[in-house]
């Protein structure tokens, strides 16, 4: 048998990439990208394509988690439409080929900006960046869902009750540890879900780091790591995208406490102000924007209590998965503190 990374046969994955990518063929060299705490992912180099394999973790998953499924079916949905995606070749829910489901997209070359504040970037250059993420978001909200064939691609309806219901869930399920600001969350957000029920298809985890930048240009080549994404409320999406404002720049994840002006980064005022102007279908006050951000600290942190879980049953897809559950204290309570913020 040949082995090329973990347990995959390089024997089997190259014979059945074969059949669904024109003019394939191997030898394959396979590399795990480092990072991340969801799905393992590996570069594929062949003499002739250059790709990328996601495929589920292994062990005894979260239920509705790992949906690599979702990613590769939004990816080939958007693939129409000015929202930039990587090119998709091939869904294979056959775990006999490589012992997991995965999927097979193009390499993309570009830059990946793994820090928020873009230190190696100019002022102009980091504005540049932070304009075209708006540009993206925006776009990705006004997708046509209907048209592209996403119609069921989740529930146009009642979205914010659903999450806080589902995320609750995962949260208990993987429960470690008392978190007393998550407690509160639990409690707060069921009570005072804004009235205004707007749909579009959103990503769930829009970053900068989940980008891929050209090598040389302020332009998304493609947007990555569509697991969480689904129909839901716009607002949800862009707060979680904003919530890098509100988390210390000295973590390494976040911006606040930056010098905007100088760094040529907007204001966050500014910045949802940009989005604003270019959604005249959603409206939203204060008390709406302060419930979507605390709303998207008690995701992050469900998210990472996850990881937490995984990570102590010896099956996270990361070696840093530990240190990266443990920040589910933190953001829960982030989420609370900003109950009593708007943006300024």
């Amino acid at each position: 048998m040949s082995l090329i990374h973990d347990s995959i046969n390089a024997t089997t994955l190259t014979y059945c990439l074969a059949e669904h990518i024109p003019d394939f063929h191997g030898p394959i060299t396979l590399t795990k990208f480092s990072g991340g705490q969801s799905n393992p992912t590996y570069k594929l180099d062949t003499p002739s394509h250059r790709c990328v394999l996601r495929r589920k973790p292994d062990g005894v998953l979260l239920p509705t988690a790992h949906a690599i499924e979702r990613e590769y079916r939004i990816m080939s949905a958007l693939a129409s439409t000015d929202v930039p995606v990587a090119r998709c070749w091939w869904l294979c829910e056959d775990v006999a080929v490589i012992g997991s489901a995965f999927y097979v997209m193009d390499y993309v070359d570009g830059r990946i900006f793994w820090d928020p504040t873009l230190p190696d970037l100019s002022a102009y250059e980091r504005n540049a960046v932070y304009l075209e993420m708006n540009r993206v978001i925006k776009n990705l909200h006004r997708v046509d869902w209907h048209a592209c064939g996403l119609a069921d691609f989740g529930k146009p309806s009642n979205y914010f009750a659903r999450q806080i219901d589902r995320w609750t869930k995962q949260y208990r399920a993987s429960e470690t540890t008392l978190i007393p600001a998550m407690e509160r969350l639990i409690e707060w957000l069921p009570r005072n879900i804004p009235a205004d029920d707007v749909t579009s298809i959103i990503h769930g985890d829009f970053r900068v780091d989940n980008m891929i930048f050209h090598p040389t240009e302020a332009r998304v080549l493609a947007v990555l790591d569509w697991e969480l994404s689904t129909l839901g409320h716009p607002l949800a999406d862009f707060a979680y995208h904003c919530t890098a404002w509100f988390v210390p720049a000295s973590s390494g994840r976040g911006i606040a406490g930056y010098d905007f002006e100088a760094a040529g980064i907007p204001s966050l005022a500014s910045y949802v102000d940009r989005y604003r102007a270019a959604m005249p279908h959603l409206h939203f006050d204060a008390r709406d924007w302060q419930f979507a951000v605390a709303f998207s600290f008690f995701r992050i942190a469900a998210i990472l209590q996850g990881v937490m879980a995984r990570a102590l049953q010896g099956n996270a897809s990361s070696a840093e998965a530990i240190e990266t559950g443990q920040r589910a204290a933190m953001y829960a309570e982030l989420g609370w503190q900003q109950l009593s913020l708007v943006p300024t």
